[in-house]
C-alpha cells in the first residue's frame, strides 16, 4: 500500500514509533521517514536537535535533499517538506526543551513550504502553545516587520534570500527562513550550556521563551494533517466515558 504520510500509516493500524516509507504526492521516489506515533500519533518528524553532533550550517543543496541521522539529529529536506505540505493542510508542532528540563511547545496550523523555484517560501496559520508565537513576530509592536517568518524564503550561507543587507544564514550559521534576521532559529549553533555569548544570536533560538541569548537543548519539528482525527482510545488527554447502561 502506498501511503503519503505518517497519519495514514497510523490509521492503517501501525502504531509503533519508528522508521517507515512514504511517497508524498509529487515526489518521484519513496521517502524514508521517522514517524512519531505518540502525542496522538501520525506525526512525521522533519527536524531534531538533541546533542550538537550534527552540523547544521549546510549548503542549499544539502538542505534541499536533507541530511543527518534520523536516529539522532537531522533535517528531512526542503523538497520533502514541500511535497508533504502541498498535499493539504498540515499542522507543525514544535517541541522545545532547555537545559533545566523545562519543556514548551508551539503549534501552527496550515504550515506550508513552497517549491525550490519559490525558494521554499514559508507560510503558516494560527498559533497555539506554551512557547510563545515566535514565528509570526506579533509578540511585540514593531518586531514583525523584521523578525516575522511569515512569507519568508529559505536561506543558506550559499543562497541568500533574506531581507537583510547582509547574509543572515552566514551570520547565524544555519539554514532557515530568515527575515532580517529572526526571532526563531532552530537550525543554529548548538551551545552545550544554554546561555551563550557570540557576535550574533546564532544559537538554537526561540525568542518568546528563552530569548536570543539562550540556545535550547532539544528541538523537534513534526507534521501531521490538521484535520487528523485522534483515536480517543489512544489519546491520553481524552475523557473516557462508560457506555450508557
Amino acid at each position: 500500500m502506498c501511503v503519503s504520510d505518517c497519519s495514514q500509516i497510523y490509521s492503517s493500524g501501525s502504531k509503533s514509533t519508528g522508521f517507515y516509507t512514504i511517497k508524498p504526492h509529487g515526489s518521484t521516489s519513496p521517502v524514508r521517514v521517522y514517524c512519531d506515533m505518540s502525542d496522538g500519533g501520525g506525526w512525521i518528524i522533519i527536524q531534531r536537535r538533541i546533542n550538537g553532533r550534527e552540523q547544521f550550517n549546510r549548503s542549499w543543496a544539502e538542505y534541499k535533499d536533507g541530511f543527518g541521522d534520523m536516529d539522532a539529529e537531522f533535517w528531512l529536506g526542503n523538497d520533502n517538506l514541500h511535497y508533504i505540505t502541498a498535499q493539504g493542510n498540515y499542522s507543525l508542532r514544535i517541541y522545545l526543551e532547555d537545559f533545566d528540563r523545562h519543556q514548551r511547545y508551539a503549534e501552527y496550523k496550515n504550515f506550508k513550504v513552497a517549491n525550490e523555484k519559490d525558494h521554499y517560501q514559508l507560510t503558516f496559520g494560527t498559533y497555539e502553545g506554551t512557547a510563545g508565537d515566535a514565528l509570526s513576530g506579533n509578540y511585540q509592536v514593531g518586531v514583525s516587520g523584521w523578525a516575522s517568518h511569515q512569507d519568508i524564503k529559505f536561506s543558506t550561507y550559499d543562497r541568500d534570500n533574506d531581507n537583510y543587507k547582509g547574509n543572515c544564514a552566514q551570520q547565524d550559521k544555519g539554514g532557515w527562513w530568515f527575515n532580517k534576521c529572526h526571532s526563531a532559529h532552530l537550525n543554529g549553533m548548538y551551545y552545550p550550556n544554554g546561555h551563550y555569548s557570540a557576535v550574533t544570536d546564532d544559537g538554537i533560538v526561540w525568542y518568546t521563551w528563552r530569548g536570543w541569548w539562550y540556545s535550547l537543548k532539544t528541538t523537534i519539528m513534526k507534521l501531521r494533517p490538521t484535520d487528523f482525527k485522534i483515536d480517543p482510545t489512544d489519546d491520553p488527554n481524552a475523557v473516557h466515558r462508560p457506555p450508557p447502561s
